[in-house]
């Protein structure tokens, strides 16, 4: 897959405190953020993710304005980490951010991965649409495609701001704009059906799902299009657990079909066995010249040329059996004639 660098800038300004998306405008975008850097990652091990703030109190010394929370890493703690030290405050400063957020791109320490930032808004921008113009075609010659997530205040002037942002930065590696009205679904859930996770095949987000809730039901449909119906990068491990089970029911079914191929085989082997018997005991009851022979060979010819035997009897052949007695009274009667 690409080899990106990406950072992740959430709006923490006070608009993030509604709750009309659930369960809050920042919980949902800190899920959301982390579905992101869950994603990178699996596509490319060595992707890597950064984080920073978007909003800031303009009156505070500590700090006017966006920050970098976590600079760019493949470990998924330090975006925990960094989510929860975010305090919510102040206003947000979307030309500021998308700067910052820029510079540090530029330190990145693999310089053959694509440059991406992914920025949130939740709150009115202040900035003017031609500065905004101005920063999406400064973006785009520096070859760092944006993509933007806007919820909560999608009223008329802000989108327009945001579509000419938009059509400024769009370049070869796309930036997308995905706008996500309010509703029972999760904002992480449309992200994953948007461009900006699902790739340029994805289904188009942004205007599709303010035209009427069958948008937003389509991209929530295309969001189960997963292995089993569950996105791996939002819940690992019941992941493992059905691949492991479809893998165990596959070699029980191949056990069960070996079993059965050896009993029909073993079935087979005696059937042929028992056919071999009978017939050898049909040829033997005909009476056939292989006994007729064996039967003749017991036969004992005596010296007159007579034969005698008791094979020759058993097999229905009329053979005279003569005993010594009856040959040596046969030879006197002979005697006595003579005299």
């Amino acid at each position: 897959m690409v080899l990106e660098s990406v950072m992740i800038v959430v709006d923490n300004s006070e608009s993030s405190r509604n709750g009309d998306y659930p369960p809050s405008r920042w919980s949902a975008q800190s899920d959301a953020a982390n579905l992101i850097f869950h994603s990178k990652t699996q596509d490319n091990p060595e992707s890597s993710c950064g984080l920073m703030s978007l909003a800031g109190n303009a009156n505070s010394s500590s700090s006017s304005g966006p920050e970098i929370l976590t600079t760019l890493t493949t470990n998924p703690g330090k975006i925990l980490d960094g989510l929860h030290r975010t305090k919510i405050r102040g206003t947000a400063h979307f030309s500021t951010g998308v700067s910052i957020a820029s510079l540090a791109l530029k330190h990145r320490q693999n310089k053959s991965s694509r440059q991406r930032i992914v920025v949130f808004v939740c709150s009115p921008i202040l900035e003017g649409e031609a500065a905004l113009v101005k920063l999406g075609k400064r973006m785009k010659k520096n070859g760092t495609s944006v993509d933007v997530v806007a919820f909560g205040d999608l009223t008329d002037e802000n989108l327009g701001k945001l579509r000419a942002f938009n059509e400024a930065v769009k370049g070869g590696d796309g930036s997308h704009l995905e706008i996500v009205p309010p509703g029972p679904n999760l904002l992480s859930d449309s992200i994953v059906a948007s461009p900006i996770l699902a790739g340029e095949g994805g289904p188009q987000g942004g205007e599709g799902g303010m035209e009427g809730g069958s948008g937003a039901a389509g991209r929530a449909g295309a969001g189960n299009d997963f292995e089993f119906g569950v996105d791996p990068s939002l819940d690992p491990e019941l992941a493992l657990v059905l691949r492991m089970s479809m893998e165990e029911e596959r070699e029980r079914q191949a056990r069960e079909q070996r079993t059965a191929d050896e009993a029909e085989g073993k079935t087979k082997l005696e059937s042929v066995a028992e056919e071999g018997g009978k017939a050898e005991g049909e040829i033997n009851g005909a009476g056939g010249p292989g006994e007729t022979g064996a039967a003749q060979e017991n036969v004992q010819i005596d010296g007159s040329g007579e034969a005698a035997g008791s094979a020759a009897s058993t097999m229905g052949l009329e053979t005279e059996v003569r005993r010594p007695e009856d040959k040596k009274k046969e030879g006197e009667g002979d005697e006595m004639d003579t005299a």
